[in-house]
């Protein structure tokens, strides 16, 4: 979790975008078949019969320019699809779910919106597939006879669709004849950002959550406690609130626009530790330690007050937060940092084996603490999250194996490998912090992160340090998420928080779709983002 711690080529040559998978079409003379591949569509969607008519007036077509790059294109002979000046939107019958982002690509690309009707010369359709026509957020798109069809087996994948056409359209102008087929190579992909020790603007978030969506990122993590502050506003607790806070309706605003770009908010009040700006409310439930000394940004979980107070704020922010995860924090409780937890806080101790038996230990509460949390949002329809080292090795009392865990660290003393945990059965989210933490400041020898790093070394497989875990670990890694933290908040203005987290994001994004070695240099890499749009 958080660091507090101490711890494109000349024209199309080079728009074969990173990775692509390239299958070139070539028919006899004289044939009218349509090609055939042995290999499967990704999307499960077979090309064969979709693959545009044979035509010897123009070259075949290379990969779409896009981030990021597509992982199959089949070529084809043909002019391709430019917009033209009679040129619409249009959604297929039966699918009218699709009417928003049909409406959204056509005031991106300056085009009419028809609804649900047979496209004409010219017009792109999006269609909806059945559910099993593909993996989740897989599409194809078919460009034949000057028409775009974009078909999935879920709105998202449709979506990613419509952003891969306005990508290369901006790069190239023409979208290339041929088929897409494209699926990501992990479900959650996305940007993290501390907005309480940094305040940013609803306005700075959702310029964020556009630029996220063009990469097709579907996840945006928000910190919103911490020591230094407490971020949007509360109903049930409005003296915990800082005086710079989002408003709950900027969240709504917030929350909807990621919703209509298919980006899952995931929110987080950390607890025990990091609730610094919830204790200056709240002295009465701070911990301390024999000598009476606070024990910073820690609440005693040994009195119930501890517990009623952070559930009701979990109760609140959940209604706010109608999404599919939670994220529970439980990183960096300072009792557990020092040499002997049950000598410095026997309180913690007696409460240990209170509730789990002699021989408990505060691990074993810390834990059980957890475990409560997740409880109060589970039946809420949540997924809960919790950082690493908020799970310990020799615990009696073990996390649910239903809350997923956001690995950052293996830095801090004990801290356990992410092998361990994955050999536990546990599901992971790659946060590495050797390459996807930004720390404002850069301290505790924190360094910005490059886009470059990312790109060329970095895969969900890269969770510690720069090694990647074992093959067989595969399924159980979910994705990972680029990191925004505000140690030292005033040393970059939100500009240039923007401006800096650019490139490392986007290369983030093309990892987390395809972790295969990447074919563009990064300098090519870098031409195509700007070409696309995507380097701002």
């Amino acid at each position: 979790m958080s660091p507090t711690r101490g711890a494109l080529v000349t024209g199309a040559a080079v728009t074969a975008a990173a990775a692509v998978v390239l299958t070139v079409v070539v028919w006899p003379e004289g044939s009218g078949s349509h090609p055939s591949r042995d290999t499967a569509s990704p999307s499960g969607t077979s090309a064969t019969a979709a693959a545009p008519s044979p035509s010897r007036s123009y070259p075949m077509s290379s990969a779409p320019s896009s981030i990021p790059a597509v992982r199959e294109h089949t070529a084809a002979r043909g002019p391709g699809w430019q917009p033209g000046k009679d040129s619409a939107v249009v959604i297929a019958e039966g699918s009218q779910v699709l009417a928003d982002e049909a409406q959204l690509l056509a005031k991106e690309l300056k085009l009419a919106y028809r609804g649900a009707e047979a496209p004409r010369e010219g017009d792109v359709e999006l269609a909806l597939g059945a559910k099993d026509s593909g993996p989740a957020e897989s599409y194809t798109l078919t460009v034949r006879d000057r028409k775009v069809k974009i078909t999935g087996p879920d709105e998202s994948g449709v979506f990613y669709g419509t952003r891969t056409l306005k990508q290369s359209l901006k790069a190239d102008r023409t979208f290339p004849e041929g088929v897409v087929n494209d699926r990501p190579d992990r479900p959650q992909r996305g940007l993290n950002l501390d907005i309480a020790r940094k305040h940013y603007s609803a306005e700075w978030i959702e310029d964020r959550v556009r630029e996220m969506a063009d990469l097709k990122l579907n996840q945006l993590g928000l910190h919103f406690s911490d020591d230094q502050a407490f971020r949007i506003e509360s109903k049930t607790h409005p003296e915990v609130v800082s005086d710079e806070a989002l408003t709950q309706d900027e969240v709504r605003r917030i929350v909807g626009l990621a919703n209509s770009l298919h980006i899952e908010v995931v929110p987080e009040i950390d607890s025990p530790g990091h609730l610094g700006a919830v204790l200056r409310a709240h002295p009465d439930l701070q911990l301390r330690n024999t000598q009476g000394r606070e024990s910073r940004g820690s609440i005693d979980i040994s009195k119930p007050g501890a517990a009623k107070l952070i559930d009701e704020l979990l109760d609140e922010y959940t209604e706010l937060f109608p999404g599919k995860y939670w994220h529970l924090g439980a990183d960096e409780y300072q009792a557990l940092m020092v040499r002997d937890p049950a000598a410095s806080y026997p309180q913690l101790q007696r409460a240990a084996e209170q509730k789990h038996g002699s021989g408990a230990t505060i691990e074993d509460l810390a834990t059980g603490w957890l475990n409560d949390r997740a409880a109060v949002v589970e039946p809420k329809g949540r997924t809960a999250k919790a950082w690493n080292d908020g799970l310990f090795r020799d615990s009696r009392v073990k996390a649910d194996k239903n809350i997923e865990i956001e690995y950052w660290t293996g830095k801090e003393i004990g801290a356990r490998p992410p092998q361990e945990y994955l050999a536990e059965g546990y599901k992971m989210l790659n946060l590495n912090d050797e390459f996807l933490y930004y720390v404002l400041g850069e301290p505790n020898e924190f360094v910005y992160p490059t886009g470059e790093r990312i790109y060329e070394q970095w895969t969900p497989m890269v969770l510690r340090g720069t090694e990647p875990v074992a093959e067989r670990y595969s399924p159980q890694i979910l994705g990972g998420r680029f990191a925004v933290w505000g140690d030292l908040p005033n040393a970059q203005t939100t500009q240039q928080v923007a401006d800096g987290i650019r490139m490392p994001l986007v290369a983030t994004a093309q990892k987390v779709w395809d972790p295969r070695k990447p074919e563009l240099s990064w300098a090519q890499f870098r031409e195509l983002a700007e070409r696309t749009g995507s380097a701002g």
